[in-house]
């Protein structure tokens, strides 16, 4: 047996609900033919009648307030599934995967998620912790909607990558050290040092502002997460180059103070977001996207 028709079973309520072929044609906008041949369908499918036709009033059979009852259920289903899809489309609801580093998730997406539930609370952000090769990575993949990552990146087919924001380098120098005004790269060179994990983007660029100076520094300790350096730092365990995002003085200034020093020369980390091309995207990426725009630095 062929499946059941949701037109022709909208039809069949209709004309329960309304008592007559002619009022539910009209309620339905179809030709009363048209609805004659739903009901008629249905008949021939199920092999019984189904509305008892003669009087005033058309009147559904035992078999009819059966099917009746149980078709209120399916089309009351059919148009919850239309609204999901289209509120998905639309991008009212939703799940969005992001991806992005320790240091981002503690300070600035915090920001950007506070945003979003204040506009979209229905769409639901899922956020992983990764490293800007394993975002782009997972970004082609597709197990990853949006990274993201610091730049520069090279380019991925399918992928697009714009710049977001740029936070300048700080050295965080433990609150005892006799510091100078600005930390050079000979005078970080002589300190203890706490290094990010020599496979992030955020190591290199750190060891190439070293190099560019002639020095080669060795870490003490290497570590992939933000919070856990300034820890360290304020323990007095050494020194480490970080982006100062935008509570970073908060932090310093709290219960664990560091000093914040300029670097001599200026380094700076830019952030980047990335996603796919945009005609792939749903429309709650899309949503997620723009409330990144907002917090993007110009």
């Amino acid at each position: 047996m062929r499946e059941l028709n949701l037109d022709q079973l909208r039809t069949l309520v209709a004309i329960a609900d309304l008592g007559t072929f002619s009022a539910a044609a009209r309620a339905l906008h179809l030709a009363q033919p048209t609805v004659s041949l739903h009901v008629s369908e249905l008949e021939s499918r199920l092999g019984t009648p189904l509305v008892v036709r003669g009087g005033r009033r058309v009147s559904p059979t035992a078999a009819g307030a059966a099917l009746i009852d149980r078709a209120r259920r399916l089309l009351r289903d059919a148009d919850e599934a239309v609204d999901t899809v289209q509120r998905h489309a639309k991008g009212q609801t939703g799940r969005v995967r992001l991806g992005t580093s320790t240091g981002v998730i503690v300070h600035l997406l915090p920001q950007v998620l506070k945003a979003l539930e204040q506009t979209h609370a229905g769409i639901d952000v899922e956020v992983a912790i990764l490293g800007s090769n394993h975002c782009m990575e997972r970004l082609a993949a597709g197990t990853l909607d949006i990274g993201l990552i610091a730049l520069p990146q090279p380019p991925v087919r399918d992928l697009v990558v714009t710049h977001w924001r740029n936070d300048p380098m700080m050295a965080f120098v433990p609150p005892r050290w006799q510091a100078p005004k600005a930390a050079t790269p000979k005078w970080l060179a002589a300190q203890p040092l706490i290094f990010n994990d020599a496979t992030t983007r955020m190591y290199r660029m750190t060891m190439e502002w070293f190099a560019a100076a002639g020095q080669a520094p060795r870490a003490r300790i290497e570590l992939n997460y933000t919070e856990a350096i300034k820890a360290l730092v304020a323990a007095g365990y050494g020194a480490a180059i970080l982006p100062m995002e935008s509570s970073a003085v908060a932090v310093a200034m709290g219960s664990a103070p560091l000093q914040l020093i300029p670097l001599r020369p200026v380094l700076t980390r830019s952030l980047g977001v990335a996603h796919r091309v945009p005609s792939s995207l749903d429309g709650a990426t899309r949503i997620v996207l723009a409330t990144l725009e907002r917090f993007r630095q110009r």
